[in-house]
């Protein structure tokens, strides 16, 4: 009797391993051709990836076997692997933030102190730096240490910030395979798509971001995250998730606004099925081992630089750094001219932050599968709402979605405040989440109708050539009623340019008076862009945080 024969693949399968496939053509052509002109084994490399690519794009359609087609997945995972390896060999030079971890990682190889040091030389010459409403820049470390301790293990890999950016990568690789082998096969080509694939978090992983450091240790304690401390143990596998999280929030920033969501999820599902002690229990253990990782990755750092330590993990909270972003600064940035309120862009964020938290724990049941999303919403009123806050942690998004899905909150333990029980209780627990939320709404409002507290006219322009600047000449009011201390930059676009020196003028303005300031650039010249370009001048105060932006008409020579 021949035996059954074997169940062909589901479609969305099919689809699924194919678009992952697809997306490894974004961005190849351009390193090919980089690796043709001078580095022809990569190039070679390259194109066999190409070929990998059309194989698996013809046989994802054709195979008629499940296990074939698991196969297949896997092969697309190698290929996505060996062109994002190809595309570092080709681009290893990082941004700001791999320079900062690779000099980190040398000082601390050298026994030297990390936090609180300003480098300064290692910026200028097309690296980005983050100005500050004080009129200066931050040229410190601002983030845990892992990450530059895993670097100062990889510092013979070469000069510069190529070890930074090799652990960074190194680690978006590890997560992305961890992740495709941690969730269910036919959704594993998922995870080759969305960590490597498009070319999108490669880049931020080239670029030697901690962030990405801190992803790859998130990736585990995300997948099925639901079902840990099930039955009141945590076990080996929670134990190492625990870990995990202590690990990640000892590497970057962003995981301390998800631990609360995944903590407050985990005490609501273990609730519904232990009850409140047990439960509680289940929490303190994770909490317990997480904390205890983080310690002691930071424990050096308690010891030989506590203050420093303490103030340089907390610096991306503090520092005071100028409006960026894609979220609700660009009201102020661009569509008005500015506002006296910029203050209660951090306000909004931290309250809309708590607010979520809220929501989340009094809706958990219908919340729960979103706890890897809402953490992100707050950073869109935030000061600095750059759109890498969402799109570095979208992994995470993905093994939520796939791994713990609504019926994993069907038991889970929600508040029942007495307003909140009896017949009408659903519209009662609406109007309970829009008034949790309100404040953050109230606070974004006052920030956007703000008002400019400065107002600024050119005065004279003094040009080195026809179509560089050497002196701009202004005429400012200040219409507030406390004194404020000015820096100015022009820009001819998005983001800000360096602050120009103040030459002639008071340091501070007091309220309601005017006074004249000549102002030299930067580099001693500005060259002016395009004719028809809008050129816009900007002024940041710290104290109040304020912005003032007008767009200016120069003579013309």
């Amino acid at each position: 009797m021949s035996a059954a024969p074997a169940e062909p693949p589901a479609q969305w399968h099919r689809v699924l391993t194919l678009l992952a496939d697809i997306s490894l053509f974004i961005g190849t052509r351009a390193v090919w051709a980089q690796a043709a002109s001078h580095r022809l084994p990569v190039a070679a490399v390259i194109s066999v990836c190409y070929a990998s690519i059309l194989v698996c794009g013809v046989l994802a359609l054709v195979v008629r076997r499940e296990r074939s087609l698991a196969r297949l997945d896997l092969c697309v995972l190698v290929t996505a692997v060996t062109l994002v390896l190809c595309t570092w060999v080709m681009n290893h030079h990082g941004s700001d933030e791999a320079l900062l971890t690779a000099q980190a990682a040398r000082e601390l190889a050298a026994g030297h102190t990390v936090y609180g040091q300003p480098w300064p030389w290692l910026f200028g010459h097309g690296v980005a730096v983050t100005p500050t409403v004080t009129g200066g820049y931050d040229y410190t470390y601002g983030y845990p240490p892992l990450a530059p301790l895993l670097t100062a293990a990889v510092l013979w890999l070469g000069p510069g910030d190529i070890p930074a950016t090799a652990v960074a990568t190194g680690a978006l690789v590890v997560g992305a395979v961890v992740l495709w082998r941690l969730l269910p096969g036919p959704s594993r080509s998922a995870a080759t798509m969305v960590c490597l694939g498009f070319g999108i978090l490669p880049a931020y992983g080239r670029l030697g971001y901690p962030a990405i450091l801190a992803l790859a240790l998130l990736v585990p304690v995300v997948v099925r995250w639901p079902r840990i401390g099930r039955g009141g143990r945590l076990g080996p596998a929670g134990v190492a998730q625990a870990a995990c999280l202590g690990a990640a929030c000892a590497a970057q920033q962003l995981p301390w606004f998800l631990a609360p969501f995944l903590l407050a999820g985990i005490y609501a599902v273990r609730r519904g099925e232990l009850g409140a002690r047990a439960a509680a229990l289940v929490v303190l253990r994770i909490v317990g081992v997480a904390v205890t990782v983080w310690l002691l990755i930071n424990t050096y750092f308690v010891v030989s630089e506590p203050g420093d330590w303490l103030t340089g993990i907390a610096l991306p909270l503090t520092q005071g750094a100028v409006l960026h972003g894609q979220g609700l600064v660009d009201v102020s940035l661009y569509l008005t001219n500015g506002s006296d309120r910029l203050d209660w862009y951090s306000h909004a964020s931290l309250l809309l932050l708590g607010g979520l938290l809220a929501v989340f724990v009094l809706g958990v049941r219908r919340l729960g599968p979103a706890a890897t999303v809402l953490p992100w919403l707050a950073f869109f009123l935030a000061t600095r709402s750059q759109d890498g806050y969402y799109l570095m942690m979208t992994p995470l998004w993905l093994a939520a979605a796939v791994t713990a899905p609504a019926s994993e909150f069907a038991g889970a333990w929600q508040p029942r405040p007495r307003l909140l029980s009896g017949p009408g209780r659903r519209p009662a627990r609406i109007t309970a989440s829009v008034v949790m939320l309100c404040p953050a709404l109230v606070s974004a409002a006052l920030a956007v109708t703000g008002t400019p507290p400065l107002r600024m006219r050119v005065a004279a322009v003094h040009r080195a050539s026809a179509t560089t600047l050497s002196r701009l000449t202004l005429r400012v009011a200040n219409t507030d009623d406390g004194a404020l201390t000015p820096h100015f930059t022009l820009t001819a676009g998005q983001g800000m340019d360096p602050y120009w020196t103040v030459v002639r003028g008071p340091a501070v303005l007091p309220g309601h008076t005017a006074a004249t300031y000549e102002l030299r650039p930067p580099a001693g010249t500005y060259r002016l862009p395009r004719p028809g370009a809008r050129i816009r001048l900007r002024v940041f105060t710290a104290s109040p945080q304020t912005l003032s932006s007008t767009y200016i008409r120069l003579p013309s020579a």
